[in-house]
C-alpha cells in the first residue's frame, strides 16, 4: 500500500521536497515521473520546481498515444523517461543535478570506492559523456542502466531508477555521498588508492575456447580458473570461505553449485539445493558473464534474486568479489 501511494501526485510531490532539502536539486532543475499503469506515467512538466511542485504541474501521459506525447508543457527529457518505461518494468525515474557529484565527475573519470558499503551499493558508475543541454542519446542511458540503476551523465547529472522513489532516492544519496568521501580523502593524501579493488585492476586474459553460457562446461571453465587464483586461495583461507553457493538460470531452472571449502571449490554439483542461491534471467547473467555487472550490487538493486541472507553472505565479499571478475576471463557464446 506505501509503494502504491508514492506512485502518485503526492508521492512525487513528497520526493521532490526531500530532494530539494537535501540540495540534490535547486531552483527549477530535475524531473521526476513514475508509472500509473502499463500505458500511463505521472511526470513533472517542464519549468517546474521540484521543491515547490503542485498537482497542475504533474502531467499523465499515454505512452501509447502519439499524440498526447507533443503536449508543450512536457520536460525537454520526456524521451528519456519514455525510454526507460519501455525497456524496463521499473516504476520511478528519478534525474537531478547533485551539485558534488557533477563537480567530482567534470574532473574524476571514475568514482573511486572507498567503503565496502559504496562498492556494495553502488559498484562501478556508468559514466557517460553528454554534450547537449538535454539528453539526446537515449540508447547508451538505456546500456547503461541494464548494468546498474543509476548513471552519471557528466556535465549534466544522473539517471536514477527503482521500483519506488525511496530506492533511486538512496542511490543518489550514496553516490552524492560516496564523491564527497573520496574528495574529503583526497585532502589527506592526493594519491589515495582505493585497496579494496587492488585484486582486481589486473590485466585479465581470456580463455582461447567459447562455451554456450551456462553449460556446464562454461562453469567448469570458470571453477578451474578460480582454483589456481592465488588472491581467492590466500582469502578463503584467512576467512574459511566454506560454503555452498549456487547460481540459477531463471528461463531454464538450471542450476550450479559450488561446494567450496576454504576458498577452493571441491566439487561442482547440477542443483540450487543451497543455503545461498543466486537467480536471474539470460539477459542479467549475460552482463555479469561480461564483468560489466557487479553481483552483490546486482542483488542489492534487484536485478539478480538471492535466496539467503545477503548479509550472511558478505563476511566473504572480498574473495567473491575476485571470484565474479573471474566470469569474464571465460568466453561464452
Amino acid at each position: 500500500m506505501a509503494e502504491q501511494q508514492s506512485l502518485s501526485k503526492d508521492g512525487i510531490i513528497n520526493i521532490g521536497k526531500t530532494l530539494y532539502n537535501l540540495r540534490l536539486v535547486v531552483a527549477r532543475s530535475g524531473n521526476l515521473s513514475c508509472r500509473v499503469d502499463k500505458d500511463n506515467i505521472f511526470i513533472t512538466a517542464t519549468g517546474a520546481s521540484l521543491g515547490n511542485l503542485s498537482e497542475e504541474e504533474i502531467i499523465k501521459v499515454d505512452l501509447t498515444d502519439s499524440q498526447e506525447i507533443k503536449n508543450s508543457r512536457l520536460t525537454s527529457e520526456f524521451p528519456l523517461h519514455s525510454a526507460i518505461y519501455k525497456n524496463f518494468t521499473n516504476n520511478v525515474v528519478i534525474h537531478c543535478h547533485p551539485t558534488l557529484t557533477n563537480a567530482y565527475f567534470a574532473a574524476v573519470p571514475a568514482l573511486k570506492t572507498l567503503t565496502f558499503e559504496t562498492k556494495l551499493s553502488l559498484g562501478d558508475i556508468p559514466v557517460l559523456e553528454q554534450d547537449t543541454p538535454s539528453i539526446t542519446r537515449l540508447e547508451p542511458v538505456i546500456g547503461a542502466l541494464r548494468t546498474n540503476n543509476i548513471v552519471v551523465l557528466k556535465n549534466h547529472g544522473v539517471v536514477a531508477v527503482g521500483k519506488s522513489f525511496k530506492d533511486a532516492l538512496y542511490l543518489v544519496e550514496e553516490l552524492e555521498e560516496a564523491v564527497k568521501l573520496a574528495s574529503v580523502a583526497r585532502l589527506f593524501d592526493k594519491n589515495i588508492l582505493d585497496d579494496l579493488d587492488v585484486a582486481l585492476k589486473e590485466d585479465l586474459t581470456k580463455n582461447a575456447s567459447d562455451y554456450p553460457m551456462f553449460s556446464k562446461e562454461h562453469i567448469q571453465a570458470i571453477v578451474e580458473l578460480v582454483n589456481k587464483d592465488e588472491f581467492i586461495a590466500q582469502k578463503g583461507k584467512e576467512l574459511d570461505l566454506t560454503v555452498q553457493l549456487a547460481i540459477k538460470l531463471n528461463e531454464t531452472g538450471q542450476a550450479f553449485k559450488f561446494n567450496f571449502e576454504k576458498g577452493r571449490i571441491i566439487r561442482l554439483d547440477a542443483d540450487a539445493d543451497a543455503p545461498f542461491v543466486i537467480s536471474a534471467p539470460k539477459e542479467i547473467w549475460e552482463q555479469v558473464f561480461l564483468g560489466k555487472l557487479d553481483s552483490f550490487v546486482a542483488v542489492t538493486q534487484g536485478k539478480m534474486k538471492l535466496e539467503g541472507q545477503l548479509s550472511q553472505l558478505s563476511k566473504w565479499y572480498v574473495p567473491f568479489t575476485r571470484l565474479f571478475a573471474l566470469f569474464k576471463q571465460v568466453r561464452f557464446s
